[in-house]
């Protein structure tokens, strides 16, 4: 009997027992681990995988890319793409440190609470990220495609300024870099914004109940469900519940709404390499057109537009 296999790439030491256990619970048979893989030798591995199988066979074999680095990922996705030949293709499915499908759910979930609100969703928006970590960038690009003015706020000094901008650039967007490093520097980014997405490291604050003044404020999302977390307040599952603060409110979107919508569109882009027409290639723009899906299907269940 034939197998469904993954094949999980990473450039580093190990892969996640995380996206393991979400490829074997949607349908592959065997998840088979490549670690330390470099970019430069992604082409050859994928080959090696392609021609073992007729072209009809796509759906049962896949070629996942994890790691914790989106611009290595990048690389080894596009590497993995052009390594295809003619009618032997398979599925690639790119989601490193799970920041693709994370991200893909934030903006989703915020387009969704804004449109409910006012029927207008970020177009147009304001539109501030705290956090330039995968999550966090990917978070920002996403945004800005939407038609977002975004910009992306550094919170310590070590994060890479050079290393955001190219990777935006990949992606034909323009996102405005702005040091928040110092608390007086957030608070002046929040009074002037629209939308607020803490996507820092565990353990960083971004608002404060106290500090808040800022009358703009229409949605704020928070990615972080360890303790603290990112904004003062914000339940785990908020969904667009309305959080008052000192006279400023706004709807708030909890880290397990996040979650909960993440873990659904990993898997069914899981579920997808291995029942698409044609062979699927994943990356975080094909991913928030997938979260998008989800809460359209939620939404008609429910007797609800999105």
């Amino acid at each position: 009997m034939s197998q469904r296999i993954l094949y999980f790439l990473t450039p580093g030491d190990n892969i996640s027992p995380f996206d393991v256990t979400l490829a074997a619970d949607a349908g592959f048979d065997m998840v088979i681990p490549f670690t330390k893989v470099e970019p430069m030798k992604v082409a050859a591995m994928v080959q090696d995988a392609i021609f073992c199988r007729p072209p009809k066979r796509f759906n049962d074999t896949g070629i996942f890319i994890g790691g914790r680095d989106v611009h290595l990922a990048t690389d080894m996705f596009l590497n993995a793409k052009r390594a295809m030949v003619g009618p032997f293709e398979v599925g690639i499915f790119a989601d490193p440190n799970g920041a693709y499908t994370t991200s893909a759910s934030i903006v989703a979930l915020v387009e969704q609470v804004l449109k409910a609100h006012s029927a207008n969703g970020l177009d147009g928006r304001k539109v501030a990220v705290f956090g330039t970590g995968p999550v966090g960038l990917c978070t920002a690009i996403l945004a800005t495609k939407q038609g977002a003015t975004v910009k992306l706020c550094q919170l310590v000094a070590d994060d890479d300024e050079r290393a955001a901008k190219r990777f935006c650039d990949r992606y034909n967007v323009n996102v405005e870099w702005v040091s928040a490093q110092t608390q007086e520097e957030r608070d002046k980014e929040i009074q002037d914004t629209e939308v607020v997405i803490c996507a820092a490291r565990a353990g960083v604050r971004i608002l404060e109940r106290s500090l808040i003044n800022a009358t703009k404020l229409v949605v704020v999302a928070d990615t972080n469900a360890v303790p603290p977390s990112g904004v003062a307040g914000i339940g785990l599952n908020d969904l667009g519940t309305v959080a008052d603060y000192f006279g400023t409110s706004f709807l708030s979107i909890g880290p397990l709404a996040i979650g909960n919508l993440k873990y659904k569109t990993q898997f069914g882009l899981f579920e997808k390499i291995q029942t698409s027409s044609e062979a699927a290639y994943i990356d975080f723009t094909d991913a928030y057109a997938f979260a998008l899906s989800v809460l359209e299907q939620q939404a008609i269940k429910l007797g609800k537009a999105v």
